[in-house]
């Protein structure tokens, strides 16, 4: 009988040390485990990723949000020669070579423009509208 419960008693110590070194595992896992994911171009997540800033602020941003949020801090005070926002001057060449000219500088970038000034998170879509609202501010 001593036996018997001798046994048991190793068999309850032996499962409750599987258990306790399955949670330091599951822990150790957790720790080590990569901060986040790579979604290469093309890839079925990069589509999920991309309409992620669109989604998350309820569709299309504003001309008006996009220049606050990306286009104001050189083009408020016109850094690396951008044209002035309201400086119709500045502008005029820039409508008359048409807007198609201006939304593909502004999405490709030009001179010391970055494309997108650097609004990665914009869509095209956002980017032109920027440009509409600038070009409309500045006539």
């Amino acid at each position: 009988m001593k036996s018997i419960l001798g046994i048991v008693a190793v068999l309850a110590v032996s499962a409750a040390a599987a258990v306790a070194q399955q949670s330091v595992n599951e822990e150790i896992a957790e720790r080590i485990a990569p901060a986040g994911e790579t979604c290469m171009k093309g890839e079925e997540c990069a589509a999920a990723v991309a309409a992620a800033p669109e989604a998350a602020s309820g569709g299309a941003r504003s001309g008006e949000d996009i220049y606050n949020k990306s286009c104001t801090t050189c083009h408020a005070a016109g850094i690396a020669n951008a044209p002035k926002f309201g400086d119709a001057a500045a502008w005029a060449p820039r409508i008359a070579k048409g807007m198609d000219t201006l939304y593909t500088n502004a999405i490709n970038g030009i001179n010391a423009m970055p494309p997108k000034g650097l609004c990665m998170d914009c869509s095209d879509d956002e980017v032109k509208a920027a440009v509409n609202y600038m070009v409309d501010n500045s006539k």
